[in-house]
């Protein structure tokens, strides 16, 4: 005889603590965490593996240009604590500081490992780490354990309804994708983010600041509230913007909390002004770095040239999917405007899902990373729905005189997950297919790594470099050396630098314009190869004004001949 399920007695036994999480359950997560860190590594094993020979997988499979940023600050930490930006010409100091880039140089130098196998290690730790932080919040909020397996699996496998636009793309959309942002952003999409842009996993674990705080609230102890300052100190140096969340996550908690109770909540005023006393130097630090220093001025300007932003309400379902949809559904029903009776633990559920709505339309060039986490409550949300909602409505269409059973529930928590992960699959896929181009930006002709082999060994921290983008992006990393062009906000004047590359290269331009443009930029090396023949006509052997210093096949480098 199956067990009747009721929603109502299970959330009777919630407490106002985490519940304690059985040792089957961590063992759950750990192997959970595994089987999705091996299959998200098969891309890149097939990647090295059908490599053709003259060609080298360069191990990143998403957002190249973001990768090798990162990548350049690696290598500059390996040898100073501030790096200079190497992706653009003009000459700067090193005054840029990265917790998360520093450590992983400081810790790769010391086992010898270089960009490329410690993303790989940042990938496989910063994914445990998240999936065991993020079992350990939602044991916050449910107190049975099918709750919080659902909670946790549409964290990790939950995405929007992109599959639905690439199924237009090859039936009525002619082959274009409508709204590709809406299928590729990764900031709430856990599964592509440990697939291709594992700082996003990493960067999450700011919330382990609002365990601290529910944890703290509960004992009415202000250490907790130091302990969490400190955790969103060392977040801020690695991704101060995750700070504005932190903040406006706490204040919407304290706010709710103070509206429920009718009197100010002074535990959660002190813990707020504690938090932010210690954590806000790196935000003022990126303040100081952007308003001040005029190239990270510009830097910061060229944001906008990424024209990527959150999407606008009426296409957030596309964008989140049915667990978005499931937690706004949840979160109306549940009447936000009535307070009284409502505990904590939900106050802060609900307060961090609802002021999302305004981090992510902030006004400023990386709103869209305000999405990062928001996946959370989302699933929390959604899971409360499946089973005070959706289990109970089922159970009346098709079973009118039976409670819900506990195999009802299983199999539409198990639906509704399979569901939720169907643009995950097609992004697993997409990946097999974009790599099996063997093409830019994911591959290099080993000539190309050639050169930038000789680039290391000769050219000096200083010297710049100038290439196609499709070489330009990986100078930096890969040699020391300033790149012309690299990146779409870092190279200063991007598009002007993107349109003289264009032109050096075409066989329309001047001997005259091509030496005034390595004068005014002071350029030491111009590599000329498959990327740079791409772009135009003109070939620099032969000509009297570049002197050839080294050829690989295809590709050769040269220094300009100063008159």
């Amino acid at each position: 005889m199956q067990a009747e399920f009721s929603y109502s007695s299970v959330q009777a036994k919630e407490e106002a603590v985490a519940v304690k999480v059985t040792r089957q359950e961590w063992l759950f997560v750990l192997a959970t965490a595994l089987v999705v860190l091996a299959v998200t590594t098969l891309p890149y094993l097939y990647a090295y593996g059908s490599a053709p020979p003259d060609k080298q997988f360069m191990g990143v499979i998403y957002n190249i240009p973001d990768h090798m940023q990162y990548f350049s600050w690696f290598r500059e930490f390996g040898a100073s604590n501030l790096a200079a930006n190497k992706l653009t010409p003009e000459p700067n100091a090193p005054i840029f500081f990265n917790l998360l880039w520093w450590g992983m140089a400081r810790i790769g130098g010391v086992l010898g490992i270089g960009y490329a196998g410690m993303y790989q290690l940042l990938r496989w730790v910063a994914t445990i780490l998240f999936l065991l932080l993020v079992y350990r919040m939602v044991s916050w909020f449910f107190a049975d354990r099918l709750r919080r397996m659902t909670a946790f699996l549409l964290i990790l496998f939950g995405a929007g309804f992109g599959w639905v636009l690439i199924v237009m793309k090859y039936t009525v959309t002619n082959g274009e994708l409508i709204w590709p942002l809406d299928v590729y952003v990764a900031e709430p999409n856990t599964f592509f983010s440990i697939l291709g842009s594992p700082h996003f996993v990493a960067a999450a674990l700011y919330m382990f600041v609002f365990d601290l705080v529910l944890r703290g609230h509960t004992k009415n102890q202000l250490r907790y509230a130091v302990y969490a300052g400190l955790f969103a100190l060392f977040m801020g140096w690695q991704h101060a913007y995750d700070l504005l969340i932190v903040y406006g996550v706490v204040g919407a908690y304290a706010l709710l909390v103070w509206l429920r109770d009718r009197r100010l909540p002074v535990y959660l005023v002190w813990s707020g002004l504690i938090i932010g006393v210690i954590s806000v130097w790196p935000a003022l630090y990126s303040v100081w770095l952007t308003s001040l220093d005029p190239l990270w001025k510009e830097v910061l300007k060229q944001f906008a040239n990424a024209g990527v932003y959150t999407p606008p309400l009426y296409r957030l379902p596309i964008l989140l999917g049915l667990p978005f949809l499931l937690a706004l559904f949840t979160a109306l029903r549940q009447n936000p405007f009535r307070l009284r009776g409502v505990s904590n633990n939900d106050l802060f559920v609900r307060g961090w899902f609802w002021i999302s709505f305004v981090l992510i339309y902030l006004p400023v060039d990386y709103q869209i990373h305000m999405l990062n986490g928001w996946q959370v409550p989302i699933a929390i949300l959604a899971t409360q729905g499946i089973f005070a909602y959706i289990v109970p409505a089922l159970a009346r269409r098709f079973k009118p005189d039976k409670a819900p059973t506990h195999r009802l529930a299983l199999t539409t928590a198990t639906a509704i997950i399979v569901f939720s992960a169907l643009t995950n699959i097609y992004l697993l896929g997409w990946r097999f297919l974009d790599l099996s181009r063997h093409d830019y930006p994911f591959y290099l002709y080993r000539d190309e790594v050639a050169a930038l082999r000789w680039l290391e060994a000769n050219a000096t921290g200083e010297d710049v470099v100038l290439s196609a983008l499709a070489i330009g992006q990986y100078v930096p990393a890969e040699t020391g050396a300033h790149a012309f062009l690299a990146h779409w906000a870092q190279t200063v004047d991007y598009y002007g630098k993107e349109a003289a590359v264009a032109h050096f290269f075409d066989a329309a331009a001047t001997d005259r314009e091509r030496q005034q443009l390595m004068t005014d930029f002071d350029v030491d090396y111009v590599v000329d190869g498959p990327a740079e023949q791409a772009l135009g006509a003109f070939r620099l052997e032969g000509n009297p004004y570049f002197r050839r210093l080294f050829t690989s096949g295809q590709v050769s480098v040269y220094a300009p001949v100063r008159q």
